[in-house]
């Protein structure tokens, strides 16, 4: 046999070979393709909310070539919204679920702090604490007791502080009233005699219309006016000190996780962090022309007064300083925010411009009459 012969011979081996490889990891290759079933904590209509979690779908979908499919259910369809984090715990009904995980509150007394929290960051200084901060690491722990692994997946800027049947004037106006509030805020409600209940927002409108409630707090002005929460009370209060960014999260069952190959990891991780963007831009975008026709629905946008933002202040560290005596995980979270959002602070005040400038700026140049 000539040298060029024989390596003939091994080139049409090893091609041969090769096919019979490739053709014996097909099988393989199709097992892997994610296909999970995803139980959505939001109506995936509702702005802001919702509608973040399909647009990551899809563009998981496509830029997969449709090896990654999240198939998502609408809340309740496989698991009440408020009983997510133990399906995807269980793994029997769903495989993850796009959540707002301040609805852990009674079982993770830590979850606002990822969640939510009054007077806390704001949702770039979330952003930049959960990837740059710590805050993954912190996040992954948590859930780790759970078998859950945590990605963040959506953020949008702060609620409105509230719909009011009556206006707000004073810590009296608080005391006795009927309120539907969730997360830590509802703690500080209570200290200052509110009755707290908690509802999901579907279940808003009719407890407001029914009377059931005086009062409560939602979400970003879009999403209140799709809720139609302005059509029964008509006094909205600003600023959302109670939760001054929303994170949702995408939690995956652990073991599904741990099964989903690096490949496949990656870039569920970065379309989730395609959909913190997309979700913050656009929710940034709405908000002011839903205001601007609040006159015409016969809405007044109000200031919590001073005195009282003051107040809820105080009550906001009693609450917080008797969460971290209560949870160690808790206070390790909030010592780890503190020490970032003291670093991040002179970053801020020395960079951005204050955020009254404009209006200081428009009032000296009136002219004086």
């Amino acid at each position: 046999m000539t040298v060029r012969h024989c390596l003939r011979t091994l080139l049409v081996a090893a091609v041969a070979g090769a096919f019979v490889a490739g053709v014996g990891a097909l099988p393989s290759q199709a097992a892997e393709k994610v296909r999970w079933r995803v139980a959505a904590g939001f109506p995936t209509r509702l702005p802001a909310l919702g509608d973040t979690a399909p647009w990551v779908v899809r563009m998981l979908n496509k830029s997969s070539d449709g090896d990654i499919q999240l198939n998502l259910y609408e809340p309740g369809r496989l698991v009440p919204a408020f009983q997510i984090t133990e399906a995807v715990s269980d793994g029997e009904q769903v495989d993850a679920g796009y959540t707002w995980i301040g609805y852990d509150t009674a079982r993770i007394p830590a979850a606002p702090l990822l969640a939510g929290a009054p007077f806390g960051f704001e949702p770039w200084e979330y952003m930049a604490w959960w990837h740059h901060g710590g805050g993954q690491a912190l996040a992954e722990e948590v859930y780790d007791a759970f078998d859950i692994h945590p990605i963040l997946c959506g953020i949008i800027g702060p609620d409105s502080a509230g719909w009011f049947r009556n206006e707000i004037a004073s810590l009296d106006d608080l005391n006795g009233l009927k309120i539907r509030f969730a997360g830590l805020g509802s703690k500080v409600l209570q200290k200052l005699g509110a009755s707290v209940t908690m509802l999901p927002v579907a279940d808003i409108y009719r407890a407001l219309e029914e009377g059931a409630i005086d009062a409560s707090e939602s979400s970003l002005p879009e999403v209140d006016q799709t809720l139609g929460l302005g059509q029964i009370v008509k006094n909205n209060y600003f600023p959302g000190w109670q939760q001054t960014f929303t994170a949702m999260h995408i939690l995956v069952n652990g073991k599904v996780w741990r099964e989903t190959s690096d490949q496949d990891q990656a870039m569920i991780t970065m379309g989730c962090m395609a959909g913190t963007t997309y979700g913050l831009s656009k929710s940034e975008a709405n908000q002011g022309p839903v205001i601007a026709d609040y006159k015409d629905a016969g809405v007044t946008p109000r200031q919590v007064p001073q005195p009282v933002l003051a107040e809820l202040y105080r009550v906001t560290q009693e609450v917080l300083e008797e969460e971290a005596a209560a949870d160690k995980m808790f206070r390790t979270i909030w010592e780890s925010q503190k020490a970032f959002h003291e670093d991040y602070a002179l970053w801020k005040r020395q960079g951005y411009l204050p955020r009254d400038f404009e209006d200081r700026v428009i009032e000296q140049d009136k002219p004086t009459r």
